[in-house]
């Protein structure tokens, strides 16, 4: 039980592409050496807490919480970085993912594309031209456009599942190309299981991945399919291989939930399963093909392409204008142009040209069915149990409390009715605003009203809270066998009151709950702080300013709850 904890912390990863996190990846947990063992932790977790003596504080309804609706949880769209600004007198912007709209060499190609575009000269009728580049992923890009938050000129998705998302979505597209940069997403797989695996059941396909899994003889791991074409594509291929005549039936949504029971929770970027991989928790995961030809670390693995191809079709829009209209094509030309090409070869792209897309026989509305059975289901059969521990310290008024609070209520409606839901505050005492309770419409009203009551002052006893919440969840899940046990807290990291993290260390490596820490405006020594406490049971730390949050806050609910 203590390992498959281990697993949903390590494999929930959060960090969107806007972040700067606490940590750039998720680190080696050298702190569990000094970890009591579970008993001793309990036991001791139970004198601290009765010390500690928190005060229950009767909450209310709100009675008056209203439903936020999806373009509330979003933030500027400017928290997506510009990787390429135009500067003619008729500029597109184009939304394009990380694989080609990095920073630097081999990820950069889009980019580097468009700089050669800009400076060519083109004009349409005698005016300057030129292309705007920002780094999205495709799923949130989808998400923004949905929610009526951005109007991008070209939308450049990995694969066309997102475009055909977006038309089912009642957004109107125009298909200009098919293809722009070829690649495919897969399966990769580490050399000793490949042997192992390939004995056993033949050819690495995602029906045999699945088989093993579910055998015990491999643990599989995908990205979050909400915001990771890679994660959505192999999603719908695991439907798929459920019941090829219909991913969405019955029996492949019950064949869905016996497998997550087991599997770890879905990462939020590909980074997070590199470093579970490096450290041996996972045996195979999705990669596309471009970034494990660039990725020197994975040449153990062997790579297998899977699902639908990852060929970067162009999509623009009914509010393109005309001259855009001619820009647009214009650019989508120069990027097939022999020379482009040659550059994208050069980068990894354009391999496995002989690889035929898998078809799944699903729409773009079957596609975003497909996300609303993963969210649901996504923990099996198994609840999961969440704290939410927020600072009401004076160091949190202004902009911090009210970011807290209205990051919490424009995101709850992320939180499965499925979970248990409690609220913990504190300053240098601490209160219990919410008792754990099934998220159905009553405690969502609860936590609501809980959230809009919290009040700051006084100073900063951290570490308190966090034992009051393990110590709620403990009770909880002795209601919930098997349950999968999670805290957040939400702070500015600033402790100065209470039990030390020092103190706490060996409490909760022992207990192997694991603490996600979203820090708000925080220091450098805050911000390490909240990253140690992560760290404890390998979860993960967001930096998050108060403009972003509600974005982190939506993704990791979407993976997590």
């Amino acid at each position: 039980m203590k390992k498959n904890r281990f697993l949903k912390g390590i494999m929930a990863a959060v960090l969107a592409l806007t972040v700067t996190g606490c940590s750039s990846n998720v680190t080696n947990n050298d702190t569990l050496n000094n970890s009591l063992s579970y008993d001793d932790a309990v036991t001791e977790l139970n004198t601290f807490v009765k010390k500690i003596n928190p005060t229950t504080i009767p909450a209310r309804i709100d009675v008056d919480m209203a439903d936020a609706s999806v373009a509330d949880s979003l933030a500027s769209i400017d928290t997506f970085e510009m990787m390429l600004q135009g500067s003619g007198n008729i500029n597109i912007e184009i939304a394009a993912p990380s694989e080609f709209s990095g920073k630097s060499y081999p990820d950069e190609w889009l980019v580097a594309v468009g700089q050669k575009f800009n400076k060519a000269g083109y004009t349409v009728d005698g005016k300057s031209v030129s292309v705007s580049i920002r780094k999205i992923s495709s799923g949130e890009t989808l998400t923004y456009i949905a929610e009526g938050g951005y109007q991008p000129d070209l939308y450049i998705p990995s694969n066309e599942m997102w475009g055909e998302m977006l038309q089912a979505s009642g957004v109107k597209t125009v298909k200009l190309a098919d293809r722009i940069a070829g690649n495919t997403a897969g399966i990769l797989m580490s050399k000793d299981v490949y042997d192992s695996y390939s004995a056993k059941y033949g050819d690495v396909t995602v029906d045999g991945v699945l088989q093993a899994a579910i055998a015990g003889d491999l643990v599989f791991a995908y990205t979050n399919p909400y915001t990771s074409a890679t994660g959505m594509n192999i999603l719908c291929s695991m439907l798929h291989a459920f019941d090829n005549e219909n991913p969405l039936s019955d029996n492949s949504v019950q064949q869905l939930i016996q497998y997550q029971n087991n599997a770890p929770t879905a990462a939020y970027t590909t980074s997070i399963l590199k470093d579970s991989a490096a450290k041996g928790i996972i045996d195979a995961m999705v990669m596309e093909e471009q970034t494990y030809i660039n990725t020197p670390e994975l040449k153990n693995y062997v790579y297998t392409p899977a699902g639908v191809r990852h060929d970067h079709p162009v999509y623009a829009f009914g509010w393109t204008d005309d001259d855009e209209m001619e820009v647009a094509k214009m650019f989508v030309e120069y990027c097939q142009s022999a020379e482009c090409q040659d550059m994208a070869n050069e980068r990894g792209f354009n391999l496995h040209e002989d690889y035929v897309s898998e078809n799944y026989g699903m729409t773009g509305a079957d596609y975003l069915s497909a996300q609303k059975v993963w969210k649901t289901n996504k923990n099996g059969t198994r609840p999961t149990i969440a704290v939410f521990v927020t600072d009401v310290s004076g160091s949190m008024n202004g902009t911090r409390i009210k970011s807290l609070k209205n990051s919490l209520l424009n995101t709850m409606q992320y939180i499965d009715s499925s979970s248990y839901i409690g609220l913990v505050s504190y300053s240098d005492k601490v209160f219990i605003n919410l008792p754990i309770a099934q998220f159905d419409n009553k405690q969502r009203a609860y936590f609501s009203g809980a959230v809009k009551d919290l009040e700051v002052g006084g100073q900063t006893a951290t570490y308190d809270a966090v034992l009051v919440g393990m110590q709620m969840l403990l009770d909880k899940s002795k209601e919930i066998p098997d349950a999968n046990l999670m805290l957040f807290v939400l702070s500015d990291g600033a402790q100065n009151a209470g039990y030390e993290l020092k103190r706490i260390t060996p409490i909760v490596g022992g207990l192997g709950i694991s603490v996600y820490t979203i820090g708000y405006e925080m220091n450098s020594s805050d911000k390490k702080d909240l990253q140690t406490l992560s760290e404890i049971n390998e979860a993960v730390c967001i930096d998050a300013d108060t403009e972003d949050i509600v974005n982190e806050l939506r993704n990791l609910f979407n993976v997590n709850m």
